[in-house]
């Protein structure tokens, strides 16, 4: 199993206020803080931005695709929700999602500041 993830960031500082709000919306919070780095989870850092500030922004379709797995539907509402609030852009809004037929994959997808793709889900069956 995969232990921690990260992405790159342009400005430590602006995308530690989205990720704050975005990842706090789904019960992750800011739990390491270095001078280049910031590890955000629920008991260990599972998921790190990385300042690289010489770095140009993900182009749309391309780059990672991270999941987060969220405890409620009105959970990942908020996610999509903090993440316009902060900046972010959607790349999806919430609900559920066709191509898992009867599963019940409510997902929304945003992108940060940087272009990174970022989804939450939770499964209502």
């Amino acid at each position: 199993m995969i232990d921690h993830v990260s992405v790159a960031v342009r400005d430590l500082a602006a995308s530690t206020r989205f990720y704050d709000a975005v990842l706090g919306a789904i019960g992750m919070a800011k739990i390491d803080v270095r001078a280049a780095t910031v590890g955000y989870g629920k008991q260990y850092s599972e998921f790190w931005i990385n300042r690289r500030a010489d770095m140009a922004a993900v182009a749309a379709g391309s780059g990672a695709h991270i999941c987060f797995r969220a405890r409620s539907t009105e959970m990942v509402d908020a996610f999509h929700a903090a993440a316009l609030a902060n900046g972010g852009a959607s790349d999806g809004a919430p609900g559920l999602r066709a191509h898992d037929g009867e599963g019940g994959y409510y997902a929304a997808f945003i992108r940060d500041l940087d272009g990174n793709r970022i989804e939450a889900v939770t499964f209502t069956k």
